[in-house]
């Protein structure tokens, strides 16, 4: 009788209502979930994301080159399109992928060589070819590439090449690796600090409240490029690539948490005498516990959003460190170290496309921006 009756309520209600009552019994996982999959420019941005990460993980197999291999022959080509027709003998197409090669020229007022398409030279092109051998994650040999010419000894560069003659493109791949990892990293040393410090601040309040904030106000009050500058500058030049980008992704994360702290120190202070605290601390639970499982799991996603929301910070950090000269170092390969290549007019004039490093950044970052609105916009699925 209860189940005819159920399902006689189930078949009265209507699509929106069935759907209503779906969702008032979802999980608040769920509800953030569905909340944040109607928001589609975030949704969007998060898949592209994990392309962005994607790339990093198998930047030795996506690249068609290793980022320092050079050819003199062919410096500052213009980027090569791909071609996926050609007209066979008997004037019909035929599915060939190609690039043209070039044809040089020296300028008659400059002296120097200019490339250009020559049409009458075809490059083919396939997907899991074989060319230079590396080892993927540092361990495995191989030397399949995702996209290259099946001739590795012919020309190759659909980003174009630099004043050395490397690939733009396999550079940037390998500079996406180093550029998102400090954000993550950085970002994930500077949450560390936030919810720590802010927690300690927010719950304990008194002292450990005063000077917690005297040091967030010093550090916030000091302005950011100039305090980059010179911290990155002390880093000695003789220290190893590895050191310093240990040591840029330190002094980003020792800046870069205290907008953090403070959200983490509001929360604290406004939780700290509720209700299910004060029943926590009767019953002798330890202070670190009170902190750990019963007040930052009640603002997990919000700290998501702001997480997500800081690491374009981190990322623009490195990349302007890197840009002035004073942050990663060749032979490192970043985002920064890259741009340096367009820091005079006259590259940006003769070789626009060694800007597409700034592109990766400004589309990362962008895309950063847009999940993290989205993710912070989620983490209230009960608000309009």
């Amino acid at each position: 009788m209860t189940a005819g009756l159920d399902q006689g309520i189930s078949a009265a209600a209507g699509p929106e209502q069935r759907g209503e009552v779906a969702v008032g019994l979802s999980s608040q996982s769920r509800l953030v979930w569905l909340k944040f999959r109607g928001h589609r420019l975030a949704f969007w941005s998060g898949v592209l994301l994990l392309l962005v990460y994607g790339v990093t993980i198998l930047a030795e197999f996506i690249a068609p080159k290793t980022p320092d291999a050079y050819d003199p022959r062919f410096t500052m080509v213009p980027p090569q399109g791909i071609h996926f027709f050609t007209r066979d003998g008997d004037g019909g197409l035929r599915f060939q992928p190609h690039v043209y090669g070039f044809s040089s020229q020296r300028d008659p007022k400059t002296l120097r060589r200019v490339f250009a398409m020559d049409e009458t030279v075809r490059v083919p092109v396939g997907l899991f070819v074989r060319g230079e051998p590396y080892r993927l994650w540092g361990l495995i040999p191989t030397d399949r590439h995702l996209i290259g010419p099946l001739d590795p000894s012919q020309p190759f560069y659909l980003l174009g090449s630099d004043r050395l003659g490397r690939d733009v493109l396999s550079r940037l791949v390998y500079g996406t690796r180093v550029s998102m990892s400090i954000g993550l990293v950085g970002v994930t040393a500077s949450l560390v600090l936030g919810v720590l410090l802010g927690g300690i601040s927010g719950y304990f309040g008194g002292t450990a409240d005063a000077v917690i904030q005297r040091v967030i106000e010093f550090i916030m009050s000091v302005p950011t490029i100039p305090l980059w500058m010179g911290l990155a500058a002390a880093i000695p030049v003789t220290w190893s690539p590895v050191l310093v980008y240990f040591m840029i992704t330190l002094i980003i994360s020792l800046i870069g948490w205290t907008a953090l702290a403070r959200e983490v120190r509001g929360r604290f202070m406004s939780w700290r005498n509720e209700p299910f605290v004060i029943a926590a601390r009767l019953d002798g639970t330890r202070q670190m516990r009170i902190i750990t499982r019963h007040l930052v799991p009640g603002f997990t996603s919000h700290i998501i959003a702001s997480v997500t929301l800081a690491i374009p910070a981190m990322i623009i950090a490195e990349t302007s460190l890197s840009f002035l000269g004073i942050g990663l170092r060749p032979p490192v390969v970043s985002w920064g170290v890259l741009l340096q290549e367009a820091q005079n007019i006259r590259s940006l004039a003769e070789a626009p496309w060694l800007l597409a490093p700034g592109v990766a950044v400004i589309v990362t970052v962008l895309a950063l921006n847009f999940l993290g609105d989205g993710l912070r916009d989620a983490a209230d699925p009960y608000s309009d």
